[in-house]
């Protein structure tokens, strides 16, 4: 099958894990520089003071994505690079870096795909108490206008957030996840704020941005599936929490009631406000669908061990509010080197669904990818595990397709080695080699390949 012309292959990559440069030009902290310095919170003691030095190695970097022949780009914006305090004065020099990167995908033939929050809050917002206040909604609003009239006349599409689950139920639940607080109804709050955030980002985007931009938002939707008699309770309950909290609030303009039901002995919703959930509600151009897994889930009957296996790096709490009896079942394999279990099937299953639920929004796959045990030998990293994961999940795409689906693209995840999060560097998920000593890139075969299949427009 060759796929659609308006399809787009690409690559994705965000700003703490690639960029470096955390104290040059103006930037200021982010809860990951804070999150990454506090010790035990990162393998090895990893951060992402360095990282791929993307920030001094910006046209080296494009020309490979050229060399490549990446036809579009997803990077995200770093917040404390353009609004260092969160608040207050733009940082002109932040914005000229974003702006150069931009004018070089242009220049190269590849479409800016823009994400304005990639989880590097700035730390005076979090000081001032980051997404479990309401004024960092109208922060990241006000944020998003200024990289709007900078950028908005060359950026194809905007992303407001990226996997919004994570940046609460990791960051403020299970705190395996930069700012590393963990509670019940704190995530459920950092949700809510991240939905206003994004629905007043949606707002401010379209006035500023030219008018052919696309507004998107990136969601890391869960595939659950039931296991014995009480597996259909904990799907139920997992995918309020997982998806629904988004999904529903985001694409539909309400909390559903399976997740007010699961979550009603921990938070009364009272920090839900006056018309929020229309100012959620925004008008969408495409759906952002992150995917690497599957779970298979039921409910826990109190004896033995309970299985935990939800692939999350292992934190104080809990990122599952009202739901924490529910066990995540050891998959078959085989897996990826970060544990996850390869289900490429789970992706055709996930974008049917979002096909007829909401059959007038296309989807675009803004992350899909897996971390492999890469090994250098002789100058090559002959990656054919990573070839045969992204094959099968491109098959996916194109099954789903040609059943119907409105899927406009594929980023791959990602452009470069990098730093991945709570695990530092131990995990690689570029098909870019990089080594962090020298910061030498070496396209992997997984790279060269890449490119054929974009060059041919095929998998055959």
């Amino acid at each position: 099958m060759v796929l659609p012309a308006r399809f787009l292959f690409g690559s994705a990559t965000a700003s703490y894990q690639i960029e470096g440069a955390v104290s040059e030009d103006g930037r200021k902290p982010s809860i990951w520089d804070t999150f990454s310095h506090t010790p035990g919170l990162v393998e090895n003691g990893d951060t992402g003071d360095v990282a791929d030095d993307h920030y001094h190695r910006l046209e080296s970097d494009l020309d490979l994505m050229q060399e490549l022949g990446l036809q579009a780009y997803r990077f995200s914006i770093a917040w404390p690079r353009v609004v260092p305090n969160g608040v207050g004065p733009i940082n002109p020099k932040g914005l000229d870096f974003y702006s150069r990167l931009v004018d070089g995908l242009l220049e190269r033939g590849i479409r800016p795909v823009a994400t304005l929050y990639h989880w590097d809050l700035p730390q005076t917002l979090e000081n001032d108490g980051g997404w479990l206040s309401r004024s960092t909604a109208q922060a990241m609003a006000d944020y998003a206008a200024a990289a709007g009239e900078s950028l908005g006349d060359r950026v194809d599409t905007w992303t407001t957030l990226n996997e919004p689950w994570c940046s609460a139920f990791l960051g403020y639940g299970s705190g395996a996840h930069a700012p590393g607080r963990h509670g019940r109804e704190e995530p459920l709050r950092a949700a809510h704020h991240l939905n206003l955030a994004h629905g007043l980002s949606v707002q401010a985007l379209r006035s500023v941005v030219k008018a052919d931009a696309s507004v998107s938002v990136s969601l890391n939707l869960h595939v659950f599936r039931p296991d014995g008699p009480t597996g259909a309770d904990a799907v139920r309950r997992l995918d309020a929490l997982g998806n629904e909290i988004f999904l529903g609030a985001m694409l539909e303009g309400h909390y559903p009631e399976a997740l007010l039901e699961t979550t009603a002995d921990v938070t009364d919703w009272g920090f839900v406000e006056g018309d929020d959930l229309a100012t959620i509600h925004q008008p969408l151009d495409v759906l952002g669908v992150n995917y690497y897994t599957t779970s298979r889930v039921r409910r826990w009957d109190g004896t033995g061990h309970r299985q935990n296996a939800d692939g999350h790096h292992p934190a104080a709490g809990s990122p599952w509010p009202g739901a924490e009896d529910v066990e995540f079942l050891e998959l078959p394999g085989p897996f990826t080197e970060m544990g996850w279990g390869i289900d490429p099937g789970g992706l055709h299953e996930l974008l049917m669904s979002l096909h007829a639920r909401f059959p007038e929004l296309p989807t675009m796959i803004t992350e899909n990818g897996a971390a492999f045990p890469d090994r250098m030998i002789d100058g090559r990293v002959d990656d054919q595990d990573r070839i045969d994961y992204v094959r099968r999940h491109l098959l996916e795409v194109e099954r789903a397709i040609d059943d119907g689906a409105d899927v406009r693209g594929y980023l791959l995840w990602s452009l470069l080695d990098n730093f991945e999060w709570s695990y530092g560097y131990s995990k690689r998920f570029g098909m870019v080699h990089v080594d962090f000593t020298t910061q030498t890139r070496t396209p992997k075969s997984s790279a060269r390949w890449y490119a054929e299949v974009i060059r041919r427009r095929s998998l055959d």
